[in-house]
């Protein structure tokens, strides 16, 4: 039996409400609110909170490769699969591999795992979606669009949901693209896209494959599948035979917007906090044609119900007071000079130190057991020279012992929070705080680490952690 070992999401802290974005061009008050990722985060930094969520738990020398997906990649030249893998602080001997330039990427993805598991060339696969991708300014994407990120550990022991049948299908349709050195999404005429692309490839394929499996719409429990917007979403239903109230589970265009590739896989990890062992359900990407999966829980699923999952990132929020912020985060406009961070970094360095800048790893003293960060040679406490064990620092929580508020820094979002964390089991940590309200910062309040955009880089991303607030 192959499928789902465990699962993981991640939504950013930061929401805008629709009201804000049709009030800044003067249209009609629109509905509930899209999640928004910090300036300090991009579709990476996403993917790295969904894996270590999907990872609760779960033994990381396990797993044997990682497929990373996006529509909004980092780097169109640099595997973003390979950083995800250091920042997890997954084994440096496994496969990992990007695959992008379609909705049905995070599908295509689980295909490649489950096929990899059953012919015995892995154990265990970690697949990660996650997108971030900017809408043109007055748009309708600018308001439906989200950013999320879902992560799927596909395996063959300990499986929470099975995954029974599969069937796929291809299509050169053409309804939205993107060209090379194209910064906003092109589309076709909506009528067009919508009757010729997403309501007849998607159901097409849905009913052909309950055909296939011998089933109808009345096995079904919840049918997880990706639309472009929540009428659309809704209208699919019916040619498919589902019941919108009772089958098909809510895609939250109300609370997060389309997040991309990562929608679909987002759409499953919420329905699969709520399933059932002996739930059927029907899972569905679109996009240059579509996957369709069967789906089986087990009773293995009571087992990995500890995840922060969507249930809980929904919850843990704090809305963008204005449009202007949104545009100064997704860096939208020219600003005056001095306004924006100057970026310089030394790759040599990033690679001198790469255990500690991506894994976060500190040393442990052999002969005091005092934990220190950054390495360094002479144990601080005790003066023995050249006798540490490498410990990973990224999963640990910590308090804060002191900070200062910087409102000149060249940070985006100011002022910059310089803190300074003790952390759980010893050890200080020196960073910048994130995802934080100025007004509730406290000496000794619980923050924990998260992986982020740093604002320098010579031309490259350049990646570290920082603090924020325990979430959820």
């Amino acid at each position: 039996m192959v499928g789902i070992v465990s699962y993981g999401a991640y939504i950013p802290i930061y929401r805008l409400s629709r009201e804000a974005i049709s009030a800044m061009w003067s249209q009609l008050p629109g509905r509930g609110e899209r999640s928004v990722a910090n300036a300090d985060e991009d579709s990476l930094t996403m993917g790295v909170e969904a894996v270590l969520d999907c990872l609760n738990g779960i033994d990381r020398k396990q797993v044997d490769a990682l497929y990373f997906s996006s529509l909004s990649p980092s780097y169109v030249e640099k595997q973003s699969a390979s950083i995800i893998r250091a920042a997890c602080d997954l084994r440096p001997e496994i496969v990992t591999a990007d695959i992008s330039h379609s909705l049905q990427g995070a599908t295509t993805a689980m295909k490649m795992a489950t096929d990899a598991v059953q012919a015995g060339s892995a154990k265990m696969v970690m697949i990660v979606a996650s997108d971030h991708r900017l809408a043109a300014p007055n748009s309708a994407d600018e308001a439906n669009w989200g950013d999320g990120a879902a992560a799927f550990l596909i395996g063959s022991k300990d499986v929470a949901v099975s995954v029974e049948g599969e069937y796929h299908v291809s299509s050169q349709f053409i309804g939205t693209w993107r060209k090379p050195g194209d910064r906003y999404l092109n589309s076709w005429e909506d009528r067009f896209v919508r009757d010729k692309g997403y309501m007849e490839i998607l159901p097409n394929a849905v009913r052909t494959a309950m055909r296939k499996w011998g089933i109808g719409p009345q096995d079904i429990t919840k049918a997880c599948y990706y639309g472009p917007d929540a009428r659309t979403h809704g209208a699919m239903s019916r040619p498919m035979g589902l019941d919108v109230k009772t089958q098909v589970q809510d895609p939250m265009f109300a609370s997060l917007g389309d997040t991309g590739c990562a929608f679909a896989p987002m759409i499953l990890v919420a329905a699969l906090e709520d399933a059932k062992p002996g739930d059927t359900i029907l899972y569905a990407s679109y996009g240059d044609g579509a996957d369709i999966y069967l789906l089986k829980v087990q009773p293995q699923i009571e087992k990995v119900r500890n995840r922060r999952g969507i249930k809980r990132h929904l919850a843990s929020k704090m809305m963008l007071h204005n449009y202007g912020k949104y545009v100064e985060i997704r860096d939208m406009m020219e600003w005056a000079v001095g306004m924006r961070p100057s970026r310089r970094s030394s790759l040599p360095v990033i690679w001198r130190e790469r255990e500690m800048l991506y894994p976060l790893n500190g040393q442990k003293c052999k002969k005091c057991g005092n934990i220190q960060f950054p390495k360094q040679r002479v144990c601080m406490y005790c003066q023995e020279k050249d006798n540490f064990e490498l410990v990973r620092l990224s999963d640990k929580k910590g308090k804060l012992f002191t900070f200062s508020l910087d409102e000149r820094a060249m940070e985006i979002v100011l002022p910059k929070v310089i803190s300074i964390v003790d952390l759980e089991g010893g050890g200080r940590f020196y960073s910048i705080m994130t995802d934080r309200d100025v007004s509730k910062i406290d000496v000794g309040m619980e923050v924990e680490m998260t992986f982020r955009l740093q604002l320098e880089g010579s031309g490259l991303h350049n990646y570290f952690w920082r603090v924020r607030p325990v979430r959820c």
